[in-house]
């Protein structure tokens, strides 16, 4: 455990946001759709290879691949999100993307917020030189409203 977590543990955190992808289905769920998927088409090929239709099966089997090919990556993002803790004496953003975490610490004194030129903009959060894009994960017409409200907590501190 690192001393930042050690300091984390024990800080108070004034506000707390959780922005994550709109995941319809869990993963359980998501699994049980391919393999229906899955079964339906190869058993549509299979009653076309006993009329002697036999080059079906190939590009079923192409299909099912790429089908899952795509399934995976979007199961592999599915869980990303992005979270922005604030303490009284600093700000801590931690991205998760493809169960790769990347984390950035703030003094929230010294934090510029500037919200994109247009809605479908990210955030852009500078500071000392550093930006960050944040909000990814938030529906367009949240991303100023959030802005906002960071910016209100910010000068709380």
């Amino acid at each position: 455990m690192e001393a930042s977590d050690l300091l984390a543990d024990s800080e108070p955190v004034l506000k707390d946001w959780t922005m994550k992808r709109n995941c319809s289905i869990s993963p359980q769920q998501f699994v049980c759709f391919y393999v229906s998927l899955a079964l339906f088409s190869l058993a549509i090929a299979f009653m076309l290879v006993l009329v002697g239709t036999w080059l079906v099966l190939p590009f079923t089997g192409i299909e099912l691949l790429a089908v899952g090919i795509a399934f995976a990556i979007y199961a592999r993002h599915a869980v990303d999100y992005e979270r922005v803790r604030l303490f009284q004496n600093r700000l801590v953003i931690e991205q998760v993307s493809a169960e790769r975490l990347t984390q950035f610490e703030f003094n929230p004194r010294w934090v510029r917020i500037e919200p994109g030129a247009t809605p479908r903009d990210q955030i852009k959060l500078v500071s000392r030189g550093q930006t960050i894009m944040i909000g990814q994960h938030l529906a367009q017409y949240r991303r100023a409203q959030f802005a906002g409200e960071l910016r209100m907590w910010l000068t709380r501190c």
